[in-house]
C-alpha cells in the first residue's frame, strides 16, 4: 500500500509527462517524437508553479504572491511576474520590486530557495494570480491537442 500524497505531489504527479511553459510567451506543441528528457532545472521551476498556485489558492483579494528576499532591493520583495529555467541548472524569476522597477533573479539549483510572501495588492487593479496562469500550461496536454494557455496578464 503506498502513502497518501500531499496536495502538492499529488499537483506533480498529474503534470508528469507533460511539456510546461511558464514563460507566458510562444507555447510551441510538444516534441513529435514525444516529451524530451527534462533538465533538473525545468523539474524545479515545474514545482515551484505548482507550490506557487498552492499558495495563492489561500490569498484573499487584496494579496498577491510576491517573493521575499533575506536582502535586496527595497524591502525584499519581488512580486512575480513570470517564472523560467535555463537547463540545466538554472531557474530564473522576473518581476518587480516594491519601487516598480523590473528586477530579475537567476538562482542556481545548489542555492534555491524560494520564499512566497503575501504582499497587498495596487489599490488600481485586482490582485494577479501569477500561479494559476502559469500553472495553466502544466495542466494542457499535447497529447490530446488540449488549448494552450499564452496569457500571464
Amino acid at each position: 500500500m503506498t502513502e497518501p500524497l500531499t496536495t502538492a505531489e499529488a499537483m506533480e504527479a498529474a503534470a508528469l509527462n507533460r511539456e510546461p511553459h511558464t514563460d507566458g510567451t510562444d507555447h510551441a506543441p510538444a516534441p513529435p517524437h514525444g516529451p524530451r528528457p527534462r533538465s533538473p532545472a525545468e523539474w524545479a521551476c515545474r514545482r515551484i508553479v505548482l507550490y506557487l498556485k498552492a499558495f495563492e489558492e489561500n490569498l484573499d483579494e487584496e494579496h498577491e504572491a510576491a517573493m521575499g528576499f533575506a536582502s535586496g532591493p527595497g524591502d525584499g520583495v519581488m512580486r512575480i511576474q513570470g517564472i523560467g529555467f535555463s537547463a540545466p541548472d538554472l531557474v530564473t524569476f522576473a518581476g518587480v520590486d516594491a519601487r516598480g522597477e523590473r528586477m530579475q533573479l537567476v538562482q542556481h539549483l545548489s542555492q534555491l530557495s524560494v520564499a512566497f510572501r503575501a504582499v497587498r495588492k495596487a489599490p488600481d487593479r485586482p490582485a494577479q494570480r501569477i500561479g494559476f496562469k502559469l500553472s495553466r500550461a502544466l495542466e494542457d496536454d499535447p497529447a490530446t491537442g488540449a488549448k494552450r494557455h499564452a496569457d500571464t496578464t
